[in-house]
């Protein structure tokens, strides 16, 4: 029997799993008939039972009671997998958690291959903490202990921009100097590599990357940026309080804005000191609906109506955000151009590393004859524009988006193992 082995890219917002077999990759259906999942996890509270993707999501927005997360991946190399998080009244460590999630996908891909896969290389992102190497290196041995946990032998790691470009150079005809932009809902990542169809199963690419960057924004910051500059208003974000006109304290709502932090505002003394400046609020009506979301726990429905705005911003110019949770027939008008303003710092740290990466290869611009746009974040209308200004010689391939990371980890994985 030949070896068969897997590519997991176990993303910030969707995760995806690809086997390598018999000179056949392919992804591996992990939801149904879907080839992504969203990277989600729901305990129920009756039984601890775990649900996944959008199954978890559904549970959540279906007000089961129980312990929601997303965003996991955004804790590996922080303090946080120490420290652990409360599920359902009991402490369990994220390491536990995060291999609960990949567990479950393996599982799918063992049933594919109908046997236990035991070779594997990891997507990670250039940089899973920006400016610390000791917390990045420790995030990847923490992934691949977690890696090992569920069953895997053989572990290796490759960039996910490098991987995402292996996918596509299977399609390749001739030589191409290509850039490699990975958006996703937690890193962006870039790479400048020389691709050719000839060198698809060629081992050792060292001499074919020439550089690669990396900066910790993606998705889930689009996400924070467009809800403090949109959403977080209507429910009371800068409003007054007292006779010395002071500002509500603001970190409720920075940690109402992220999936990563969002379960831990639902403490009695947030409740209490909320409940106490309500009292004196000069905004009573917006403000009651941030102690509305803190009492009834849902600040991961706020969350996904901002993802959904941000979704329907690609398309429209505008989108009344639906916000019926918390008041019937309330919606919030959010512009096109609201969102653009808000994550225009964001952009512009986006380009300055693909201009880095640009420099750091040894490249001009006019060299790029093909940029490669992966990862949900590369729909953004504003994000496609910059691209194209700034590569406007360059082919443009953007198929595949949410999926072409998890294939080119499995091509490597073929190179590697097999």
């Amino acid at each position: 029997m030949s070896r068969i082995s897997c590519g997991i890219d176990f993303g910030t917002s969707n995760s995806s799993i690809a086997l390598a077999s018999n000179s056949q990759v392919s992804l591996v259906p992990v939801e149904g008939s879907h080839v992504t999942i969203p990277s989600a996890i729901f305990f129920n509270q009756e039984d601890n039972k775990a649900f996944y993707g959008r199954a978890a999501v559904a549970m959540f927005l279906e007000r089961h009671e129980g312990r929601f997360m997303r965003s996991l991946k955004r804790v590996l190399g922080t303090s946080l997998m120490k420290q652990g998080t409360l599920v359902n009244g009991k402490l369990m460590k994220f390491d536990r958690i995060i291999a609960s999630f990949l567990r479950n996908i393996k599982t799918k891909a063992d049933t594919t291959a109908e046997h236990p896969i035991e070779h594997v290389v990891m997507g990670r992102p250039v940089h899973f903490v920006d400016n610390d190497p000791a917390s990045d290196e420790r995030a990847e041995q923490e992934l691949r202990a977690i890696a090992l946990s569920i069953g895997f032998k053989y572990v290796d790691f490759q960039f996910e921009p490098i991987a995402a470009a292996f996918a596509h150079e299977v399609k390749i005809n001739g030589e191409r100097l290509a850039l490699v932009a990975d958006l996703g809902g937690g890193t962006s990542d870039f790479t400048v590599i020389r691709l050719s169809n000839k060198n698809t199963r060629k081992v050792d690419r060292s001499t074919d990357i020439l550089a690669n960057t990396g900066v910790r924004i993606g998705g889930n910051d689009f996400d924070r940026d467009l809800s403090l500059a949109a959403i977080m208003p209507e429910i009371g974000y800068k409003s007054t309080y007292g006779e010395k006109h002071l500002e509500v304290p603001l970190k409720p709502y920075h940690d109402l804005a992220e999936w990563s932090k969002v379960n831990f505002l639902y403490t009695p003394k947030i409740m209490t000191q909320m409940r106490q400046l309500l009292n004196s609020s000069h905004d009573r009506k917006r403000f009651s609906r941030l102690l509305q979301i803190l009492e009834q726990e849902t600040g991961h429905a706020v969350l996904a109506a901002t993802e959904e705005t941000k979704i329907a911003l690609t398309a429209a110019n505008v989108y009344h955000t639906p916000f019926n949770f918390l008041e019937e027939g309330l919606y919030i008008p959010v512009m096109r151009e609201q969102f653009e303003e808000a994550i225009r710092l964001e952009v512009a740290r986006i380009l300055d590393s693909v201009t880095q990466c640009l420099r750091e290869a040894g490249v001009q611009k006019e060299d790029i004859d093909l940029v490669i746009l992966t990862g949900g974040s590369t729909e953004v209308p504003l994000i496609q524009a910059q691209f194209r200004q700034l590569f406007p010689n360059a082919a443009l391939a953007d198929e595949n988006k949410l999926s072409s990371v998890g294939l080119g980890l499995a091509y490597d994985s073929q190179n590697r193992y097999q």
